[in-house]
C-alpha cells in the first residue's frame, strides 16, 4: 500500500513543481518553493513509515544502505561520473555547447537533485524492485520492470517533451537498479542519481524537461532574426 502511495506521489511530481518540472513555466517565489519542499517531505515521510512498519522486509525491499558502505559510496560516485559524461555528451549533441544556467538557480537545483534522488531510489529501486523480487520474479525481470515503471512515472514520454531525456532517465533507472542489486541497498543508487541529475541541470539548464529542438527561448529568438549577412535597412522616409 505504501509503495503504491509513493508511486502515485512520483506520478504527480509535476503538480508540485518537483523532479522534472518545467523550470521556465513554473511559478517562482516562496510559495512554489514550499509546495516543492512538501513533495520531498511527503515522499520521505512515506518512506520512513515503510521502514517502521516492515522492519523484517528491509533486506528484501533493498531499503538499507548495504553491507559495504564505503564500497557503495565509491560505486555511486563512479555512476555519477558516468552520468555526468552522458549529460555533457547530450548537451553537446543538443546545443553544441554547455547551456549553463543562472547561478541563482543552483540552490534549488541541488535540493531538487538530492530530494528527487532519495524519493526515486527508495520508491523504485528499493520498494518496487524489492517487492518484485519478494514475489518470486527473477532479478532481470525485476530490474527491467522497475525501469519501465520509472520511465512511465517521469512522464518524459509525453508530447512536447524530449524523448532523448526519457532514454537517459531509463538508463539511469537501469544502472541504479544494477547498483542496488550489487550492493544490497539503495545508497549507491542515491549518490549516482543525485550527481547525474545535477549534472543534467548544469549542462542543459533544465532539471529534466529539455525542450525539443527549436523550442528553447534562444532558438525561438534566433528564428526571428534575419538570415546571416542580411542587414535591416531603416525606413528613412520623412
Amino acid at each position: 500500500g505504501f509503495t503504491c502511495l509513493l508511486v502515485l506521489l512520483r506520478l504527480d511530481a509535476h503538480a508540485f513543481g518537483a523532479a522534472e518540472y518545467d523550470d521556465e513555466s513554473a511559478p517562482g517565489g516562496w510559495r512554489a518553493g514550499g509546495v516543492r519542499l512538501a513533495w520531498y517531505v511527503v515522499g520521505l515521510a512515506i518512506a520512513a513509515v515503510m521502514l517502521f512498519v516492515a522492519p523484517p522486509s528491509l533486506g528484501a525491499l533493498g531499503l538499507s544502505v548495504g553491507s559495504d558502505r564505503v564500497g557503495a559510496l565509491l560505486l555511486g560516485i563512479l555512476a555519477g561520473i558516468l552520468g555526468t559524461g552522458v549529460a555533457v555528451s547530450f548537451a553537446w549533441y543538443r546545443y553544441r555547447r554547455l547551456r549553463l544556467p543562472d547561478v541563482a538557480l543552483y540552490p534549488g537545483a541541488i535540493a531538487n537533485s538530492i530530494g528527487t534522488a532519495l524519493v526515486d531510489e527508495i520508491c523504485f529501486r528499493g520498494a518496487v524492485m524489492g517487492l518484485l523480487l519478494a514475489a518470486g520474479a527473477g532479478s532481470g525481470v525485476a530490474l527491467v520492470g522497475q525501469t519501465l515503471l520509472y520511465g512511465l512515472a517521469t512522464r518524459l514520454g509525453a508530447p512536447g517533451r524530449s524523448h532523448s531525456m526519457l532514454l537517459i532517465f531509463l538508463g539511469l533507472g537501469f544502472v541504479a537498479g544494477l547498483l542496488t542489486l550489487w550492493t544490497g541497498g539503495v545508497a549507491a543508487a542515491i549518490v549516482g542519481h543525485a550527481l547525474t541529475r545535477f549534472a543534467i541541470f548544469v549542462c542543459t539548464g533544465h532539471p529534466g524537461q529539455v525542450r525539443p529542438p527549436g523550442l528553447e527561448p534562444e532558438e525561438a529568438a534566433a528564428e526571428r532574426l534575419p538570415p546571416e549577412g542580411w542587414e535591416v535597412v531603416p525606413d528613412r522616409r520623412p
